[in-house]
């Protein structure tokens, strides 16, 4: 078996419509499984440069999974140890939510590991 790193990265542009409204990043935010592969999510990192508080939302299948909530103008990293695979062809997607009208720029990285 030979293990893969992908990763899900950049710097976003973003302008919150609530905290409950997660809303997309752009297409730089989304990773699709291999059909060949599986996916383990391995760690997270963000930063904030706004005001307030915001949360990236990593969604699989367009449903939330994991929440990373970001303090106002901090940064955060979470390991995540090997607890589930993702499956082949699943769409992994990073969101973020805001306050109404709050904006600024989030940094993200997602670290995976792909293997068969």
């Amino acid at each position: 078996m030979n293990p893969t790193a992908r990763f899900i990265q950049g710097t976003f542009a973003f302008r919150g419509s609530g905290l409950g409204s997660p809303q997309p990043l752009g297409n730089s935010a989304i990773f699709t499984v291999p059909a060949d592969k599986r996916a383990q999510l391995i760690y997270a990192r963000g930063g904030n440069s706004s005001d307030a508080l915001v949360c990236l939302v990593l969604t699989r299948d367009g449903k939330p999974i994991r929440f990373f909530p970001i303090g106002a103008k901090s940064s955060v990293h979470v390991p995540l140890a090997v607890v589930e695979d993702i499956f082949p062809e699943s769409k992994l997607e990073v969101l973020v939510a805001a306050p109404d009208g709050v904006s600024g720029i989030v940094v993200v990285d997602v670290g995976l590991l792909l293997a068969e």
